[in-house]
């Protein structure tokens, strides 16, 4: 049986919402949950942002703030959707979301799943939402350096996630081990979120032109889905 998530709740306002969400997450399932294992990745990196963000590390921190609350909004409409019909489910995770108990898919690949989904998906339309909502655009100010100081914090995470996985020895590893490190290798969070920037350039571009807007978008949902499911197969 699938382990049940929280009950839906409001939009997070705060990173300290979007903690407090986190940490609802983490408490209701077990360890192994597909869901579970990336939310336990994401907690972390959200706390280091909070951190950062009152200790001034940021040009702007309240732009750092809003996108992150945006973004993780974006996670949690994704999760809430769970209670629907699975064609309600976004699509971008409806990879990890179908998966999250399937036998013979390790942590690693649930946690990089999780955050393909994220970045590849959320995190362009997160950059779109929230300059909309505050009055700037993407090239503006210091948002891009900003959003680049993001990632020291996504490589140190993404690095204890494969670290957490991999053998000591890998010589040594039976052929499991080594075909899943086979099947992760090639995904690296910075190309990710470089890649996600000028996703958001794009759709920043054609936002008032709706057809080509949902045209593109539904393209991203898609694509990001199918890489999804080539980290989610169970070797």
């Amino acid at each position: 049986m699938v382990p049940a998530l929280p009950a839906p709740a409001p939009s997070a306002a705060s990173i300290s919402d979007v903690i407090a969400r986190l940490q609802a997450i983490d408490a209701a399932l077990p360890a192994a949950d597909g869901v579970a294992c990336f939310n336990r990745m994401y907690l972390g990196v959200t706390q280091g942002v909070g951190q950062q963000v009152a200790q001034a590390f940021y040009a702007d921190p309240a732009f750092v703030e809003h996108l992150d609350v945006v973004f993780a909004n974006l996670y949690f409409e994704a999760i809430d959707a769970m209670g629907q019909p699975r064609d309600k489910w976004p699509v971008a995770w409806r990879p990890l979301l179908e998966s999250r108990s399937t036998p013979g898919i390790e942590p690693i690949q649930y946690a990089l799943a999780g955050m393909n989904a994220h970045i590849n998906h959320d995190l362009a339309l997160a950059v779109v939402q929230a300059c909309g909502e505050l009055g700037t655009a993407p090239g503006d100010g210091s948002h891009h350096a900003d959003y680049q100081k993001v990632d020291q914090l996504l490589d140190a995470s993404e690095q204890a996630v494969r670290q957490s996985f991999e053998p000591k020895d890998v010589a040594a590893a039976d052929r499991h081990v080594q075909a899943v490190l086979n099947l992760v290798c090639n995904w690296n969070i910075n190309a990710a979120r470089e890649g996600a920037w000028n996703t958001a350039l794009g759709l920043w571009e054609v936002r008032n032109f709706k057809i080509a807007s949902h045209l593109l978008t539904d393209a991203l949902a898609h694509t990001v889905a199918m890489a999804s499911r080539g980290l989610l197969l169970a070797v």
